[in-house]
């Protein structure tokens, strides 16, 4: 029975996920966005917990990508349309079904490549990106700004992020013995972070939330280019 309770903290990850979809469908993106992250959270845990018990299974690793896929693909791209991207007609429902569709690409990869690819993500986890819908979520809704107002700057984003989710940008897993840091990389990632803070600074939670996830996915592209030049010099 110790399979048990990693299995129910996967599971949890897909009732927080369902959560967020239909406080999307009620109206309430404060509450839709907060459940991705509670999904973020679940999805952690189960992990940790079946290797603290030796319960690891191929059933929970199944489990554990269906639940993603609706937590962080069909639920933040639902939040993203109902929020901002119903404004965009035909782009806003193309940027919302990319990002989906681009998560549930970005898992299966990540699965057949698992034997493959050590000491770092291939791509865009879809948590941060499901993550990033959620945070700017919340950022927009306490500044009181929403991103329809910036015109094609959110759904060239939500598709962005899309394509990050697919690429082969490679983004730290902070397990260690991964791919190198480069010290430029950091620092403009410690810059961006700071720049958020900043302009956030009416909203400090949701700021430092939003910096978190969009620092990270910018990180990864500066090392990775980064890493490009570097082999191009040698």
């Amino acid at each position: 029975m110790k399979w048990l309770l990693p299995n129910m903290c996967t599971a949890a990850n897909l009732f927080f996920g369902m959560c967020s979809i239909l406080a999307t469908y009620e109206g309430d993106f404060f509450y839709a966005s907060v459940f991705i992250l509670l999904a973020l959270i679940a999805d952690g845990m189960d992990g940790r917990v079946a290797r603290a018990l030796n319960a690891a299974s191929e059933l929970g690793k199944e489990m554990d990508s269906l639940c993603d896929l609706g937590s962080f693909g069909v639920a933040p791209a639902f939040l993203a349309y109902a929020f901002c991207l119903h404004n965009f007609g035909l782009l806003g429902k193309a940027a919302a079904i990319i990002f989906a569709l681009c998560g549930m690409w970005r898992l299966a990869r990540f699965n057949v490549n698992t034997g493959v690819v050590h000491g770092f993500f291939m791509g865009l986890a879809i948590p941060a990106g499901g993550c990033i819908v959620a945070t700017t979520t919340l950022l927009f809704l306490a500044i009181g700004i929403h991103p329809r107002d910036f015109g094609l700057v959110y759904p060239i984003t939500m598709i962005i992020v899309a394509y990050l989710m697919v690429s082969h940008v490679h983004y730290p897993d902070f397990k260690g013995g991964g791919e190198k840091l480069f010290l430029v990389a950091k620092i403009f990632a410690l810059a961006m972070f700071a720049g958020i803070i900043y302009i956030s600074q009416a909203a400090i939670v949701q700021g430092v939330l939003t910096a978190i996830f969009a620092t990270y996915a910018v990180f990864g592209i500066v090392n990775s280019l980064i890493a490009l030049m570097t082999r191009g010099d040698s």
